[in-house]
């Protein structure tokens, strides 16, 4: 009788279970999916609210050249739930029986198959029809029902706008718009500073939003460079429409109306023509990046990297194709934004080596060089040993510097013994980010720093690691950026400044978001170094220009230029490669640049990247002199992997760069060495995995309303 008493319960609390689930599964019909339906059914009039998004601030250049804006966009979008529910009366009206209708209900139609026998065909008659994809429509009907807006074409002409308004009234759910499309009206210049736009997904939705909105459309977001990280500035505020409407679905009047705001105003360090200047430089390499920096300031007055991309081939989304090519190639790999990406930094370590001795009182010691030095088994040798066997001699840090002379740094670093060593070269930026305001920088790598040590248990910092982080090969890793703030710290004489992109940020209101404003991180003088310890520095990396050095080719006639060149053999897809440099500064005794240039898979620093860093300052002092440089788009440079050992610029190198795009600059109003240790360092792949954008849906066969064309064959 018990077993019997509980299989009573057992099957009434299944069948009260079964009932709920229906009734939930019932509820979920009437409340979510046939939401629209019922209220449409209510008599009277209704209030429909409708979020708009912001319209995104602009971002300028540091003059108010605008290298991000936005231009007026006709769109045609369609509420899936409202167009369901004009079909479902218009299929009531004409039923007359009961069978019928419940024919009607067994064979209900489609999503896709309701919006191409109505509205697809509608504006097939205007000639306004467009292939789409219908799968990504249905998946959108049943995911937002009629919440969000299926944008069905964003490349209505004026006329194609005008001509749909006329006959708008005929085409229920579907809605025209003009809202404002993200545009970079210099193609891909600066494209790796800028970054791209991805547009909002069901995820961006806040609940209460679902509740708040009849209709939801949302804000598209940054997701790489400056549109990433000033995206909550450059984001306009909502705007709130409510529409009332009668019970035929019309619109009746709009009782009340909040206009979207307009995002801050995000004004760039950049210097769009210097930009211009930097990127056709260094496309005479095959991949490159390249940093201008203010020295007094912090301010990156140009930053590149080749091979680029055009950030409005994102707008309003990229093709799966495009998406596919910038991706297909990993060494190439034209979305990674070299200038903070780390490499092996070779010799131009020996200044952050100098700057690390000079901390210990020990910039006027002299070293002798007898070609290497020798580490228990391990050798590492001088340039001049590796090619003839010569030697340097003793000698002291500028000339050190000059020569470019392994194994002086490696008994300096020895000397001071390998924590101090690590922790001069952490002042000056080595071995964490600078801070930028781009996402994805990389810290690089500093031999010995805590970092390392946590990733490499058990291991300590030998003579020979020590002397191999000195000279910038082994694991050590940096970034051009880092490089290039290094050098700035001793061009101005001993300030590390934070290197900023970012020069202020402007509400709509006139309130300063982000102040124009340097800011200090460190003084080396105050943390020890005399200042005639940092002049020792600043006067090698002026004879390896102008006395013979390795850096003889950066040499111009317009000004004393400084510099330190280094090459960093590595391994690339199991070959042997080099990373080659030039860092620098100019003028010399009142330096208002720092130019760091980095070439992969070339020869010497001095061959391949002084011809042009050589290029760069002849640009930049012949802009003061009147010589203006040039401002126009800037189209996409894919770049190669070949090996280059040195470049030679053609005369008119400079002239071709001056030369403007058919003699006109565009339109800009607004609208709304040979210094190898012979040691290749263990070299990581420096790729960036890039943000995933939107991607352009495929047409597929049920979207497809218009044939495609043929391809010609020949006869």
């Amino acid at each position: 009788m018990e077993t019997i008493s509980k299989f009573r319960i057992y099957l009434l609390t299944a069948l009260v279970l079964g009932g709920f689930g229906v009734l939930v599964n019932r509820l979920h019909e009437f409340q979510i999916e046939r939401r629209y339906e019922f209220l449409n059914r209510v008599p009277g009039n209704q209030s429909v609210t409708v979020r708009e998004p912001g319209i995104r601030g602009i971002i300028t250049d540091r003059s108010g050249v605008p290298l991000a804006r936005n231009r007026r966009q006709y769109e045609v979008s369609f509420n899936l739930a409202e167009i369901k529910q004009a079909y479902l009366a218009e299929q009531r009206a004409q039923k007359k029986t009961t069978a019928e209708k419940s024919a009607t209900k067994e064979k209900e139609k489609d999503i896709v198959a309701i919006v191409n026998e109505t509205t697809i065909a509608q504006l097939r008659k205007l000639d306004l029809a467009r292939n789409y994809n219908a799968s990504a429509l249905r998946t959108h009907f049943i995911t937002h029902g009629g919440l969000v807006p299926f944008r069905y074409r964003t490349d209505l002409s004026f006329e194609e706008f005008s001509k749909l308004a006329e006959h708008n009234i005929e085409l229920p759910g579907v809605y025209l718009a003009l809202r404002p499309q993200r545009e970079y009206p210099l193609g891909t210049l600066a494209s790796h500073v800028l970054g791209y736009l991805k547009q909002w997904e069901k995820g961006d939705i806040e609940k209460n939003d679902e509740r708040r909105f009849t209709h939801y459309i949302g804000s598209e977001k940054g997701i790489a460079g400056v549109e990433a990280t000033m995206d909550d500035l450059l984001r306009g505020p909502e705007g709130i429409k409510t529409i009332v409407r009668n019970e035929k679905g019309r619109t009746i009047r709009m009782s009340d109306y909040t206009k979207p705001g307009t995002g801050a105003t995000v004004r760039l360090t950049i210097d769009a023509r210097k930009q211009l200047l930097l990127e056709n430089a260094l496309r005479h390499a095959g991949r490159a990046a390249g940093v201008i920096m203010d020295p007094n300031t912090g301010e990156i007055l140009a930053m590149a990297s080749v091979p680029d991309y055009d950030p409005n081939a994102f707008i309003p989304s990229i093709s799966q194709e495009r998406w596919k090519s910038y991706n297909s190639n990993r060494l190439l790999s034209p979305l990674t934004n070299r200038a903070i990406s780390e490499y092996a930094p070779g010799s131009t370590m020996k200044l952050a080596t100098a700057i690390a001795g000079a901390l210990q009182g020990q910039a006027e010691r002299s070293f002798s060089c007898d070609g290497y030095v020798a580490y228990g088994k391990h050798q590492i040798g001088c340039w001049i040993w590796n090619q003839s066997k010569g030697s340097h001699g003793s000698i002291g840090l500028p000339t050190a510097i000059q020569k470019s002379c392994n194994p002086y740094f490696n008994k300096l670093a020895n000397s001071i013994g390998w924590r101090d060593m690590v922790q001069g070269c952490a002042k000056i930026g080595l071995g964490k980010p600078t801070g930028v305001e781009l996402p994805g920088e990389k810290p690089g790598i500093l031999p010995g720093s805590d970092a390392w040590l946590n990733s490499h248990p058990g291991a300590t910092m030998s003579a020979a690691l020590t002397a191999m982080l000195s000279i910038g090969q082994g694991d050590s890793m940096a970034t051009p950026l880092q490089i290039a703030a290094m050098t700035a710290s001793i061009a101005n004489r001993g300030t590390y400044l934070q290197p900023r992109i970012v020069k202020s940020a402007i509400s709509e209101e006139g309130k300063t978001l982000i102040a124009d404003k340097p800011k200090a991180i460190r003084n080396l003088i105050q943390d020890g170094i005399k200042p005639a310890d940092l002049q020792l520095i600043r006067k090698g990396m002026w004879l390896a220009v102008n006395s013979g050095g390795t850096a003889g080719k950066v040499r111009i006639s317009d000004a004393e230029v400084a510099a330190k060149t280094g090459t960093a053999q590595t391994v690339e897809n199991g070959k042997k490669s080099n990373n080659s440099w030039v860092t620098s500064f100019a003028p010399y005794e009142e330096p208002r640049y720092v130019v760091c240039v980095l070439a992969q898979n070339a020869g010497s620093g001095g061959s391949v990247c002084g011809p042009l860093v050589n290029l760069i300052y002849k640009g930049l002092f012949g802009d003061e002199k009147d010589q203006r440089l040039p401002l126009r788009a800037q189209t996409e440079f894919a770049g190669d992997t070949d090996r280059i050992e040195h470049i030679d610029l053609p005369k008119n190198a400079l002239a071709e760069i001056r030369k403007p795009a058919n003699g006109d600059e565009p339109d800009l109003e607004e609208y709304e060495t040979g210094d190898e240790a012979g040691i290749p360092s263990n070299t990581s792949p420096n790729i960036t995995i890039p943000p995933t954008p939107t991607l352009t849906p495929e047409v597929d066969s049920e979207g497809t309303v218009i044939p495609r064309a043929l391809p010609v064959t020949e006869p």
